[in-house]
């Protein structure tokens, strides 16, 4: 009975080991999927050296080596295994490697070193025995990742989960239940992306680039470039280097010698410094560290045909004017430097860093404002232009719909901008108070109805006043034109009646003209009618001057034989007058030859009573008068007929036949 008690008791006792042996095979052997790891942890051995939390000499810990999958044995209760997945990074997305275990950082720095040895972190001996440095690594992983990373040595944070157990303890304070996500660490599921460049709508984009890490900027700088403009300063010194040049140089990016910014490492080792970034990012999808790089999309500078960028450059080089001592409206600079540069850029998309490099788009078309109500379609700079208001000299109050056309020459540019900041700037600032000053001037000068009858010579006026004005902005003037004036209601009524006035004056005149065709048309309509009476009183006016012209003939005939007939007669007694003439003369001087001697011998008294006797013996006087005259003697009477004789030339005294004689022969 004892031998059968004791076989009973050695039978539990084997079971009981059996069962003991069994239950330790069980719980050593593990079975690791195909995208899992084991995760072994020793619960008795060595204490680890300081506050390194995986064991590599077989301490007490997580072990450095890792189960990999298939069927594992690991004795319990000595070592414990946990599962745990693989790292997998989805489409799209990065993971971001934290490391657990490793040197400290370097005090100020941000990031962890990264050696090429190390990989994609799957080799955390290799990682250690390269110091290895605790925090955020550099790299990313990128998408499609699928790696056996340690849990505890690494944590590897993607948009959906973070990988790895936190046992550091400023990331074990952050867990819950031993599980992170990346509100943790302050990141945004967008912030563990691929960051994508590409254009939004009709837009086209690039990437601003701001580093998180790196040596700080020198004093005065705000936006780091490799190398600095140490480049530039060369290709000035060359002969003959163009402007173009440089801006081709400046505008070229450097971004190759740390693959756009994914190889931070050699970013860094190219000298990078913390901050803003002189080169954006082009097109193109990019794993970038979002501890260490930020990037903010903006629009790409596009330059249309029809203007030109002015460049106000906020780095390079030392300002260096250009614009000679006589331009005293800032600094004209060559590209490369600070300031405005002298040469602007032209059609095409430029890739340029708006933080650094401030564009001012100038149209070189001919520019077209509006002082109106209605603005341009092409442009919105004359967006805040109304319309001029201006009183005349009476008070009358007008408002000019205005238009200005300007040009900027494209080498212009850059001095016009240094000159008013902007083209709104010119447009709001510059123009719009020449132009409307000028034309209110103008009003107040001139009475309502003058500015209405010398519109054009206003609108002269005034392009002379803007052509002269602009110039000195180096702006040219193409034309200033007078839309639309809007009258006062009381002028507007004046001209109109004034306006109907000359309109029925013009109706009365077109009037009397139709009445004056009238008239013409109903002669012409007579002269019609009697056309063959017409034609017959012709025949006869042409038969009657005919017979006219035979008659003049004949009087001319006739005139000629009388004139000549005449002429002969009046030869005739021109002849016998001369004749009787000569013989008259010759008695006369005779006569008076006699009288002469007969006064020289009986005196002229006694001569002019023999001459009266003479006379009145040959019959010439009257001896008996024609008045009987009563009273005195008779040699009165006899006296007043000799002195009739002679009043009427029928007697003459010796003295009158003397100067008779001295006369010439009429």
């Amino acid at each position: 009975m004892e031998n059968i008690a004791f076989g009973g008791v050695a039978v539990i006792v084997a079971l009981g080991v059996l069962l003991i042996f069994l239950l330790l095979v069980a719980k050593s052997w593990h079975r690791i999927g195909p995208t899992q790891v084991g995760l072994v942890t020793k619960k008795f051995g060595r204490k680890l050296p300081d506050d390194n939390p995986i064991a590599f000499r077989g301490e007490a810990g997580h072990q450095a080596d890792l189960l990999m999958p298939g069927a594992r044995f690991k004795l319990w209760p000595v070592y414990s295994v946990t599962k745990y997945p693989w790292v997998q990074i989805q489409a799209g997305e990065i993971g971001v490697v934290i490391s657990q275990v490793g040197r400290p950082l370097p005090i100020g720095a941000k990031s962890a070193f990264y050696h090429p040895s190390f990989g994609n972190f799957s080799d955390l001996r290799g990682f250690i025995g390269n110091a290895g440095e605790k925090g955020v690594q550099r790299p990313v992983l990128p998408p499609g990742t699928l790696m056996p990373i340690h849990p505890v040595g690494f944590l590897v944070l993607t948009a959906r989960r973070v990988f790895g157990l936190p046992v550091a303890p400023e990331f074990a304070t952050l867990a819950h239940d031993n599980k992170l996500t990346p509100a943790a660490f302050k990141l945004r599921p967008e912030h563990l992306e691929v960051t994508v460049i590409a254009p939004q709508g009709n837009v086209d984009m690039v990437g601003l680039v701001t580093a998180l890490e790196g040596e700080p900027l020198d004093s005065g700088d705000l936006a780091s470039r490799l190398g600095g403009f140490d480049d530039v300063t060369q290709l000035e010194t060359l002969p003959a280097t163009q402007d173009a040049e440089i801006i081709d140089l400046l505008l070229g990016s450097k971004n190759e010698l740390h693959n756009n910014y994914q190889d931070f490492q050699a970013f860094l080792d190219k000298g990078g410094r913390i901050g803003l970034q002189h080169d954006p990012l082009l097109y193109g999808a990019y794993l970038l560290n979002p501890f260490l790089v930020r990037v903010e999309l903006v629009a790409m500078l596009v330059v249309n045909q029809g203007e030109v960028a002015v460049i106000k450059s906020f780095v390079g080089l030392p300002t260096l004017d250009t614009s000679g001592v006589e331009f005293k409206f800032g600094s004209i600079v060559r590209p490369g430097h600070r300031g405005i540069w002298q040469e602007p850029l032209r059609t095409g998309k430029y890739a340029i860093n708006p933080r650094i490099y401030s564009a001012e788009l100038v149209p070189t078309f001919i520019l077209t404002l509006n002082w109106a109500n209605a603005s341009s379609q092409a442009h919105d700079l004359d967006a805040r232009l109304e319309p001029i208001v201006g009183k005349s000299r009476e008070g009358f109050v007008f408002t000019i719909d205005l238009q200005v056309q300007i040009h900027v020459p494209d080498q212009r540019a850059p001095k016009v901008i240094s000159m008013v900041g902007t083209m709104k700037n010119l447009v709001n600032e510059v123009l719009q108070s020449a132009v409307g000053n000028h034309f209110r001037n103008t009003l107040q000068q001139l009475e309502a109805v003058k500015f209405i009858e010398t519109r054009m010579e206003v609108q002269q006026s005034a392009h002379g006043v803007v052509t002269r004005y602009l110039a000195g902005y180096e702006i040219e003037t193409k034309g200033v034109y007078i839309q639309d004036v809007t009258f006062p209601p009381e002028l507007v009524e004046v001209l109109t009646r004034r306006e109907i006035a000359n309109q029925e004056r013009a109706t009365y005149k077109e009037q009397q003209l139709a009445q004056t065709a009238r008239v013409e048309m109903e002669k012409a309509r007579g002269t019609a009618d009697m056309q063959a009476e017409l034609a017959a009183a012709q025949v006869s006016v042409e038969i009657n001057g005919n017979r006219a012209k035979a008659r003049e003939a004949q009087a001319g005939g006739d005139a000629a034989y009388t004139r000549l007939t005449g002429q002969a007669d009046a030869d005739k007694i021109q002849a016998i007058g001369l004749a009787e003439a000569k013989a008259v003369e010759a008695m006369g001087v005779a006569r008076a030859t006699g009288f002469e001697a007969q006064t020289s011998a009986i005196g002229e008294m006694p001569t002019a009573l023999v001459a009266v006797a003479g006379a009145i013996a040959e019959g010439n006087i009257n001896i008996v008068p024609e008045v009987l005259v009563t009273g005195g003697s008779s040699l009165d009477g006899l006296a007043a007929v000799i002195m009739r004789a002679l009043g009427e030339g029928k007697l003459s005294l010796p003295s009158q036949a003397k100067s008779s004689e001295d006369e010439p022969a009429r």
